[in-house]
Parts: C-alpha cells; sequence; structure tokens
C-alpha cells in the first residue's frame, strides 16, 4: 500500500480496488499524470475524471458550492458507491475539469482505496480500470490482461462482486439528474430526494 502511495505521489499511475470496480489513480494536481490516464485508456480529454476524497477538507478545497441535494445525498450515501457532480471550485486547473465547470467526487467505503488516500495525502482520481468503451476491471488480472504495463502498478484486493460501477449524480443544478445507474438504484435515489425535499 505503500509503495502504491508513493508511486501516486511521484507522478505515478496505478490501478486500485474501490468499494466497486478496480479504478486508475493517480494525483489529481499532476496534469501530466492526468494526460497519461486519458491516453491509455483513449478517453476524450474533454471529459472529467471521478476523484475519491478523503472528508469534508478534500471536498471544501474543490467545490464552488454544496447544494442542498448533495448533503441530503450525503447523509445517506457517503462513504459509499455514489458519484456526485458538484459545482468546481473556480481555482481548480483546467485539467481537472475537462469542457465543464463541474467535478465528480465520491468518498469510498473500501478499506484499501480509503488507507491509499490517506498514505497518498490527498485526493485520487478513480477512473474505471479499462478501455473507454469497455466494462470495467472487477479484478487485478481482469485490469493487467487490458492495461497491462501501461500503468506502473496494480493492487491487488480480490475480486469486486460485480460490475456495476458507482452511481453517478448530477447536483450541479436546480434538479438532481442521475447521469449514470450503478450500484445505487434510482428508485433509492429518488426516494431519499423526495423525503427531503420539504
Amino acid at each position: 500500500m505503500v509503495q502504491t502511495a508513493d508511486c501516486i505521489r511521484s507522478g505515478g499511475v496505478v490501478v486500485y480496488p474501490t468499494e466497486t470496480v478496480y479504478g486508475i489513480g493517480a494525483d489529481p494536481s499532476n496534469p501530466s499524470a492526468f494526460e497519461r490516464i486519458f491516453s491509455l485508456k483513449g478517453r476524450e480529454t474533454e471529459k472529467g475524471l471521478i476523484l475519491l476524497i478523503r472528508g469534508g477538507q478534500d471536498l471544501d478545497a474543490l467545490v464552488a458550492n454544496v447544494p442542498r441535494a448533495a448533503e441530503v445525498l450525503m447523509d445517506v450515501f457517503w462513504p459509499g458507491p455514489l458519484t456526485l457532480v458538484f459545482p468546481a471550485s473556480p481555482d481548480l486547473p483546467d485539467h481537472l475539469l475537462g469542457s465543464t465547470s463541474t467535478i465528480a467526487l465520491r468518498m469510498s467505503n473500501a478499506h484499501v482505496a480509503g488507507s491509499l488516500l490517506q498514505l497518498a495525502g490527498g485526493p485520487v482520481t478513480s477512473t474505471s480500470a479499462n478501455l473507454s468503451g469497455r466494462p470495467p476491471a472487477r479484478s487485478a488480472q481482469d485490469a493487467a490482461d487490458v492495461l497491462g504495463d501501461r500503468v506502473d502498478l496494480i493492487l491487488d484486493g480480490g475480486t469486486a462482486p460485480d460490475s456495476r460501477p458507482s452511481t453517478l449524480v448530477d447536483v450541479s443544478g436546480p434538479n438532481p439528474r442521475i447521469l449514470r445507474p450503478g450500484r445505487i438504484a434510482e428508485t433509492d435515489i429518488n426516494r431519499v430526494l423526495r423525503l427531503n425535499s420539504d
């Protein structure tokens, strides 16, 4: 684990297990590492990358504000497999945002991911370990088969129970929108929002 965190801090690109599927990790403040992730995935640079965060301190540094809907969903589903798209802090560098003014964040409940973030000393990218448009890696072997030596290190945390990624919800506008279905059902998201709409 320490070796993986050191690799991230030194500008490397790693694969690691999360509470959903395996993710590709790098230091979000390193533009070269970001470019490398887009290149190895074949991903369009206009799209941002999901970041895993440790908690409120990281959140405050990355977002312009925390909408009420986000607070409600975070209270129920964080830490866990819910990624929220926030209005981004105006201080963030362009490479973090792609062509948007938003940033996608998640607080993981996976022990390995949480420990890695603590050792790395801050947020870490968490885009799925795959080629763009292909199924995400559920195991270290899956990631190795697809990405091979194009990443610096692969951290084996066993096999994910299924291939569903985190549920992705945009809370940056007046009405929350589910952008990608995932581990948390749409019905559960909508139920929580309805219960707290007053």
